[in-house]
This record gives structure tokens, C-alpha cells and sequence, in this order.
């Protein structure tokens, strides 16, 4: 069996997710690789998540953070340069999670450190997570990967994950929280590259060796990499990849109520329903058809409600402007 390592500098999420997903695609028969990387500011929804249910979607765009879509499932996770992101690429046939946790348990372990695997797919120090790992087969390969917080931002992270107020019924998967905990509160000495180099050695001992180190141009060529990372920074796969699902807008004004019920699919609304207790009935029944097929996101659907004039327009596209979502 082939033992390959690769590692990036590069902090783009879209980016470093293609690299793994071509490596997924095209690892060479009877291998099994190690791949580190980085993102910065970034949340990371899991293949069939909805966005607007697991983070703050607006207040990230207001702040320059980052939304990326991973091909695997499970929960929403922060990345910043304070979080080291590992991937074992295998052929199925070498595919054992439990050795490929245990590389990771061995690394952080040999810093110090009292990690043990708990829960579902989660390690844990103390009872705090500080790693969360998710799972991608294809027919001839497989891939696990999983965060290690190390120092990473923990208040921008609950800021970014906060689960949205808006009542918001949903098909796709929605994350389970829990308490989480860097590793540098139990070793302040551990840094990016230490841990890097623990996970290498601990690698090189579970596998037998010698490792193979791999560069990017070893994995795919330049304008191939780019249609995948082109493609994952697209709009299309991170937001219109999202499972349909229903939102409530409710607000008063001094004109009346307003509940608007959505129905939002492929990241556009798909169908829209208005209720209020406003006198202006003409206004209120040309909002359905106004939002219909309008992009599910505050200043798209601002834009499309002060197309309407008026001053109950305004109002209300100031408040959709406004919302948290």
C-alpha cells in the first residue's frame, strides 16, 4: 500500500475543497493519503445543508467571512487560522475510521493532551469538542476529514453558527451542538506547525511508510483544479444546492402586520403567500407575486419589494434589508 502526504498554504476554502475532491476522485489504486490544510474565516455547511438554518449568512457577508459547501454530510463548522482541517483520502478497501481517528488521538495525545473519541463522530478533551469529523464514499474511494481547533476566534464562531430566529421549517440536516474547546487551553505551546508535524509522524507509524509527499500539480493540473474551485464558489453549489424548506417573515409597521410565508427551493423562492391586517389591499397581494422566483437573500428580496413604490414598499424593503438571514 502507497502512503501519500500532502499539505497547502492556501487558506481559500473553495479551493482547498477541490483539491480534496480531486484527490477523492482520482487517488491512485491500493493508497491512502494524508492531506492538511487551512481555511480562513470561513464556515463550511455540510452536502445537504440549508445555509440560512446553520449560520448567519448576511452578518458574514456584512463582515468579508466566508460560506463554502463540502461534498460530505454532517454539521456546520468555523475555520479560521487558528483550526487545522485534516482529510485521510483512502481506497475503499483500506478505509478504517477508527485507524484514521486514531492517527489523529495519537498526534494530539503526544502533545499532552487527553483526547479521546466520544459521541457520534467527535473528539473530545475533558468533555470539550475540539474536533468534529465527516465521512464522503465513492465506489472506489472514500474520504474522512475533521477539524482540530487549536487557537481558533471561539466568539466569532458562535457568532457565525448562532441558529437563525426566523421560523424556518427545513428538509435538510441540521447540526448538533456542542461545547467546544481549543487545544492550546490544555497545551499552550502547540502551534499550527507542531500539530502538523505530530499528525505527519503519528501517519508515518500507523501506515508503515515511507511517506510520499505530493504537491498540487501531482494531484491535478492547474485548469482543472480551477473548474472544481470555480465551481465551488459559485452560488449555484453553495446556496442552490440547499434542500427546499419554508420560512415565516413577520413584522408589524404602523400601516399593519405583515406575515410573509416563503417557500423557498434551489435557493430561490419558489412560492409565496402574504397575510396583514393593512388597508392597502392592492399592495399586499401584488408582494406573492413580486417575490416569486426572487433569490432567498435580504437585499434580493429588498430590492425586489421597493421595485413596488410606495411608502408601505419602503418600510418593508427596509426591514427585509435588515433581516439576519
Amino acid at each position: 500500500m502507497r502512503t501519500l502526504y500532502i499539505e497547502t498554504e492556501c487558506t481559500d476554502p473553495h479551493r482547498n475543497l477541490a483539491l480534496e475532491e480531486l484527490l477523492l476522485r482520482d487517488l491512485p489504486p491500493d493508497s491512502v493519503c494524508l492531506y492538511l490544510w487551512q481555511n480562513q474565516n470561513t464556515v463550511v455547511v455540510g452536502r445537504h445543508q440549508n445555509p440560512w438554518r446553520e449560520c448567519r449568512v448576511h452578518l458574514m457577508e456584512e463582515e468579508g467571512a466566508t460560506l463554502a459547501r463540502r461534498l460530505s454530510g454532517g454539521g456546520a463548522v468555523f475555520h479560521d487560522l487558528g483550526n487545522l482541517n485534516f482529510t485521510f483520502v483512502t481506497d475503499r478497501r483500506h478505509y478504517e475510521l477508527h485507524k484514521q481517528l486514531g492517527v489523529v488521538l495519537s498526534a494530539v495525545r503526544s502533545l499532552s493532551i487527553p483526547a479521546e473519541f466520544t459521541g457520534r463522530n467527535d473528539l473530545t478533551a475533558n468533555g470539550g469538542k475540539f474536533s468534529g469529523n465527516a465521512f464522503c464514499f465513492r465506489e472506489r474511494t472514500a474520504f474522512h476529514h475533521g477539524t482540530l481547533l487549536l487557537s481558533a476566534d471561539i466568539s466569532k464562531m458562535g457568532r457565525y453558527l448562532q441558529v437563525s430566529s426566523e421560523k424556518i421549517k427545513s428538509k435538510g440536516i441540521d447540526s448538533v451542538r456542542a461545547r467546544v474547546v481549543n487545544l492550546t487551553e490544555f497545551n499552550p505551546q502547540i502551534t499550527v506547525d507542531t500539530m502538523k508535524q505530530a499528525l505527519k509522524t503519528a501517519f508515518d507509524i500507523e501506515y508503515g511508510g515511507p511517506l510520499e509527499l505530493l504537491t498540487e500539480s501531482d494531484v491535478a493540473d492547474t485548469e482543472e483544479l480551477m473548474r472544481v474551485t470555480g465551481r465551488n464558489a459559485s452560488w449555484e453549489w453553495r446556496f442552490g444546492h440547499t434542500p427546499r424548506f419554508d420560512i415565516e417573515l413577520e413584522n408589524r409597521f404602523t400601516w399593519g402586520g405583515v406575515t410573509l410565508a416563503l417557500t423557498v427551493r434551489d435557493g430561490c423562492v419558489q412560492a409565496a403567500a402574504c397575510w396583514s391586517d393593512a388597508m392597502d389591499e392592492a399592495f399586499i397581494s401584488s408582494l406573492a407575486p413580486t417575490l416569486t422566483g426572487v433569490p432567498f437573500s435580504p437585499v434580493s428580496l429588498s430590492e425586489a419589494i421597493a421595485g413596488l413604490q410606495g411608502a408601505e414598499a419602503a418600510d418593508l424593503a427596509a426591514w427585509l434589508r435588515e433581516k439576519d438571514f
